[in-house]
């Protein structure tokens, strides 16, 4: 990405390594992701060496390093989703949309993410759409979801 598209994610940061994370944050916000470019230029301009941005960025789960789909459908698979069958539900996820987890369909309308606690222990399995929690999720829940997904986008095009 080009020095002036981070302009305002930078700007007044120059210089300011302990903006770190703030920044890598803020240009996830607003691309979806961190790209390698970006990397480099965060490292540029806040004077921190560009392993430690790396380091920084694939340390916390909370960073993506490459695109992901519109939607971004987010599988807990932590204990109490889990024991509740949440593998049947990525196993629906993957076999549904034709991709592994970290990876984006063909039409770039979604990628499924996998995690260990969304924090919504009591309400599991939970499924994440982009920001919108699904609860008490099941295999048929999932599939339905995933029609209505594609539904609605293809009528807002």
């Amino acid at each position: 990405m080009p020095l002036h598209q981070l302009d305002e994610i930078i700007t007044g940061r120059r210089s300011q390594p302990h903006q770190l994370i703030e920044v890598l944050h803020d240009i996830q916000g607003k691309y979806s992701y961190i790209s390698r470019e970006d990397m480099q230029l965060v490292s540029q301009t806040l004077g921190v060496p560009e392993i430690e941005v790396y380091r920084v960025a694939s340390f916390y789960k909370a960073f993506r390093l490459k695109p992901t789909g519109k939607i971004v459908l987010t599988i807990c698979m932590g204990t109490a989703c889990h024991v509740r069958g949440s593998h049947l539900i990525l196993d629906q996820a993957v076999g549904q949309l034709g991709v592994p987890p970290g990876e984006v369909t063909s039409d770039g309308l979604f990628s499924i993410e996998q995690v260990n606690c969304l924090g919504a222990c009591a309400l599991g399995p939970i499924v994440k759409e982009n920001e919108i929690y699904h609860h008490h999720m099941t295999p048929g829940k999932l599939r339905r979801l995933i029609d209505t997904i594609r539904r609605r986008e293809m009528e807002g095009k």
